[in-house]
């Protein structure tokens, strides 16, 4: 089966497909399709930092106490607003000391995949989701698992973080409960990456896929229906006519309700890693 790309994804690989041919080649690693060797959700996921750290440029320009402009004000509601359900704020209800300096990591996975979910927002055009493929957010679901151990870590020490997943024991009891707490607590702490990476991946996949099919159903009644009459095409013409809007706007939903996820649950994860009592 012929992989269908992007223009975009092939004008990048004429530009650095031998290049990356040759550095692979170097590491003694083969690509799955040489004559793609750079592949599709790589170079979108490589058009979300471009675009990600160009508006952060922009922003940081423009910022002001006085008079905060559109662009200003939107970031700040990403961080912390009124409702509660800012990075920050999230932040802030589950680390009960030093949310703050947590924002940077949890902030920074966040928006790339909003901007990741949103850049599928609209079908045929020369952009795709990066996240509609299931390494991207397995490797933002592995990076947080990294990132929140490594913070538990830093907060408790090494052993005594090791304790927390036998229930942190204090005598005799505690320690034979421990020995089957702990692989538990192991193995439901590294389940984590599979449900990050799922949650994000099946939703994503399953908002294109349903776009395509209800397209495909309803293109299929209007082309009946023009060759039995011009007006009958018409009339179901209406409905696969209006589709596209529809599905844009879901998937501008589902796009933002999974990066509100994918804020939630690191924040989840850094709280009950970085807590007394885990």
């Amino acid at each position: 089966m012929v992989e269908q790309v992007t223009w975009l994804t092939q004008f990048v690989n004429n530009l650095f497909g031998r290049f990356v041919l040759s550095l692979l080649s170097a590491l003694h690693l083969q690509p799955s399709n040489p004559e793609l060797p750079i592949p599709e959700h790589v170079v979108m996921a490589i058009v979300v930092l471009l675009v990600g750290t160009t508006l952060a440029l922009v922003l940081r320009s423009r910022l002001s106490v006085e008079k905060p402009g559109a662009m200003q004000q939107v970031a700040e509601m990403l961080l912390t607003n009124p409702l509660g359900f800012g990075i920050k704020d999230l932040l802030e209800e589950n680390v009960h000391h030093g949310a703050s300096k947590l924002v940077p990591f949890v902030g920074s996975i966040s928006v790339f995949v909003l901007l990741s979910n949103l850049l599928g927002a609209f079908p045929g055009s020369f952009l795709k989701a990066p996240t509609g493929q299931v390494t991207v957010p397995l490797a933002c679901a592995i990076l947080t698992l990294i990132y929140f151990n490594w913070k538990g870590i830093q907060h408790h020490g090494v052993g005594r973080y090791v304790l927390t997943f036998a229930g942190s024991p204090k005598d005799a009891g505690a320690w034979v409960l421990a020995v089957l707490l702990f692989p538990v607590e192991i193995v439901s702490t590294t389940a984590r990456v599979l449900s990050l990476t799922v949650r994000l991946w099946a939703n994503m996949f399953a908002s294109d896929l349903i776009y395509l099919i209800f397209l495909g159903l309803l293109a299929g009644g209007a082309s009946f229906g023009w060759s039995k009459s011009p007006v009958l095409g018409v009339i179901l013409a209406i409905f696969p006519a209006s589709i596209p809007v529809l599905f844009i706007g879901l998937h501008i939903f589902v796009a933002v309700i999974q990066a509100y996820v994918f804020t939630v649950l690191p924040s989840v994860y850094l709280g009950l890693a970085v807590s007394d009592e885990h």
